[in-house]
């Protein structure tokens, strides 16, 4: 199997995937750049949580998916912005609002990787990764 050129992008739809189909859980190739998305998507309530799960020979992230009391999934859709073919970088004053603030933007800032409303209060500029909502 050939390797994957855009593993961000493979992790999001994993979980687009699971939301989708009712699973429970997922797993994932473990990455600090996935490991600190997942971290945001719990902070923002899409997920319930995540755990590296380092007992095989490579590591793998372990993320359970929330859903609503009528079993409809939290997560509504997501939409992967920079690839590896295009990247966008945008200022602090250019982070866009998702859905007029019912979602959320994952931006990776010089400080991390932060949410779009975190990394424009804190003036940080960066690399649009996906939005969320």
């Amino acid at each position: 199997m050939a390797g994957l050129s855009d593993p961000i992008s493979d992790f999001l739809t994993r979980l687009k995937n699971a939301s989708r189909a009712g699973n429970e859980t997922f797993k994932a190739p473990h990455s600090k750049m996935k490991e600190a998305i997942a971290k945001i998507l719990q902070d923002e309530g899409y997920i319930w949580n995540y755990e590296v799960d380092s007992t095989g020979k490579f590591p793998e992230l372990k993320v359970k998916v929330k859903y609503a009391d009528n079993g409809n999934p939290i997560l509504t859709d997501l939409k992967r912005v920079s690839k590896p073919g295009i990247r966008r970088y945008v200022g602090a004053g250019e982070i866009p609002r998702v859905l007029n603030g019912l979602g959320i933007s994952i931006v990776s800032t010089s400080k991390g990787v932060k949410t779009g409303s975190t990394a424009r209060r804190e003036k940080l500029g960066g690399e649009i990764l996906a939005f969320v909502w």
